[in-house]
């Protein structure tokens, strides 16, 4: 939305300054009829004259009323949640269950094949498909303990009444608690995101760097008890760095000597029993598969099993391959993982009933209060999508910073006045005020989008000041022409009068600033589909923003406008005039 506001903006400049003259030219002919002829301008000058006429009578008031909405915004402001990015509603979820280390191939079809008939159950559930360990590519590097399973929901017409997404997700996760097993739960395109973005798979997670993976395992499961109690901390677990499962196979070279072989000899008998000897290659069309050849499942699924493997000696026959090697057992990690050339453990959880900001930074405390004795050598980093809000938030500070600066040297180089400049930018605040309470109201934590939202509505806020100001400053040079620009021939009546004029007799083209960008903004919150739940905190912002900076345009920047006037004919006997048009 940003992207396309901002080329939209550029054509419609060069459009406004090549064609409209043109096209003025041909269609602008015959008599012309004035403003007040229209009945719609009539009726919103009936309207507004009166309310102007007070605040004109009450300055300090109508200002006072202004400023007292703009505090009551700041402890709403920064009482709003924060986050990266507003949730994208995928219309499908991604289970994402952790089982143990050791699990066997067996034993996690079994519980995929569970689990799968358990989702499918769900009224609101229309496809099920999940997959344990990895896919045939080199970029999935998920052990068998990991399962992955994507539930592709019903319309939305057809759930039961009162369902929604976190509820339909709260009663699976009630239903699948497998013993063994830690349930997890996302959506399939952040997921990918966040894991090629940060290597976390979840919302957030805190990386744990180190030298020992033991160590690693003691820290990280000091990390998930200090985190578990925190409120917003769904699907916690560690990842498991240690309690995988291998199996050794160590020669003895004392016996290999007696049977007269090597540890080649071994070698190469327990690759073809176990791992696959290939033999060949099969051509199937455009396919090429190579053919391997090894033992068949019942001889080599148990120690006792694989013990029994003959091996073919020179000076005793057929010997088992435990008379020359000690077959077993040992522990080892399941996956090693490793970044900034450290080993790494990773604590990760999801966010759920709660701001991701808030939440972190309440985990960040309690860490910081407990984790004063970590081992030389082992560090604790926050990752996922709070990495992604830190490195926005940065942006944004020079972002919005550099763009109130672009806004004030626009107008500066305008109005050629400081004053006049100040006057304009003053609107921002208080255009922020409804940008705020809709914010608040709508419950929308502060994001990116958000940011996006309030930065727009800067330009848009400054755009109809000027609008008025320009107005006003003709209005002034319309009364030196009539009355001369000395404090003997003019008075604050007079001041008065003016402005009113500036601001009521030319409503309409500023109705119709506001007007045109509202009415293009509105239909989105009305919007349904895939896509809408980002695009609303953008611009919520706007249509706030609109209605308050519209008010405190239309209302409050005459009355600035007249008390600044006054000072000017008071202080320097004459008001300063300045030559902009509309």
């Amino acid at each position: 939305m940003a992207w396309t506001k901002t080329f939209i903006l550029i054509v419609d400049a060069f459009v406004a300054i090549t064609v409209t003259p043109v096209l003025l030219s041909l269609f602008l002919k015959g008599k012309f009829k004035p403003e007040n002829s229209n009945p719609i301008n009539r009726g919103l000058e009936r309207v507004y004259s009166p309310i102007l006429r007070w605040c004109l009578n009450w300055r300090k008031t109508t200002i006072g009323i202004n400023i007292l909405a703009l505090l009551v915004s700041i402890p709403m402001l920064l009482s709003l949640g924060s986050e990266f990015m507003p949730p994208l509603d995928e219309s499908s979820i991604l289970f994402m269950p952790v089982t143990l280390p050791d699990i066997s191939n067996s034993e996690a079809k079994r519980i995929l094949q569970v689990q799968d008939k358990i989702i499918k159950s769900m009224p609101e559930v229309d496809q099920v498909l999940g997959k344990a360990g990895r896919a045939s590519t080199a970029t999935d590097n998920s052990p068998i303990s990991m399962i992955e399973t994507i539930i592709q929901l019903k319309p939305e017409s057809e759930w039961r009444d009162g369902m929604t997404k976190a509820k339909i997700i709260e009663e699976l996760d009630q239903k699948l608690q497998i013993p063994g097993v830690i349930n997890g739960w996302t959506q399939p395109i952040i997921n990918r995101i966040n894991m090629l973005a940060t290597g976390i798979r979840t919302d957030v997670g805190v990386k744990v760097y180190g030298q020992s993976l033991d160590t690693i395992a003691t820290v990280s499961q000091r990390v998930r008890n200090a985190l578990q109690d925190i409120p917003g901390v769904k699907d916690l677990y560690v990842e498991p760095v240690t309690g995988g499962k291998y199996l050794e196979i160590q020669t003895r070279r004392e016996e290999l000597g007696r049977y007269g072989l090597s540890v080649d000899d071994v070698n190469a008998i327990v690759e073809s029993a176990l791992g696959g000897l290939p033999i060949g290659n099969t051509v199937e069309g455009r396919q090429r598969f190579s053919i391997n050849l090894r033992l068949a499942q019942e001889y080599r699924n148990s120690l006792d099993r694989i013990r029994r493997i003959p091996l073919q000696s020179g000076t005793a026959g057929t010997v088992p391959l435990s008379a020359v090697a000690d077959v077993r057992f040992v522990d080892g990690p399941p996956m090693i993982a490793s970044e900034n050339a450290q080993l790494r453990g990773a604590v990760l959880f999801n966010v759920r009933d709660r701001d991701v900001g808030s939440t972190v930074q309440e985990a960040i405390k309690k860490l910081n209060s407990e984790f004063t004795d970590l081992p030389n050598g082992y560090r604790l980093e926050w990752s996922g999508q709070w990495e992604n809000q830190i490195r926005a938030n940065q942006t944004l500070k020079i972002i919005i910073p550099l763009v109130l600066i672009i806004i004030f040297l626009i107008l500066y180089f305008s109005f050629q006045s400081l004053k006049e400049a100040l006057l304009n930018l003053v609107t921002i605040p208080f255009a922020l005020i409804g940008g705020v309470f809709i914010v608040y109201f709508y419950g929308i934590n502060l994001s990116v989008a958000v940011a996006v939202g309030f930065i727009a509505l800067f330009g848009l806020a400054v755009e109809t000041a000027m609008v008025m100001v320009v107005y006003l400053n003709e209005a002034m040079n319309q009364m030196v022409a009539d009355k001369g620009n000395t404090n003997q021939t003019i008075t604050k009546y007079d001041i008065r009068e003016y402005v009113f004029m500036g601001a009521a007799k030319r409503l309409r083209p500023k109705i119709m600033t506001v007007s045109v960008s509202l009415f293009g903004l509105i239909p989105v919150l009305w919007a349904t589909g895939v896509g809408t739940d980002v695009m609303l905190p953008i611009v919520l912002p706007l249509i706030g923003g609109v209605f308050t900076s519209s008010i405190h345009i239309l209302l409050v920047t005459p009355v600035v406008f007249e008390m600044t006037k006054e000072y000017e004919l008071k202080k320097h006997g004459k008001i300063e005039i300045y030559d902009v048009k509309h």
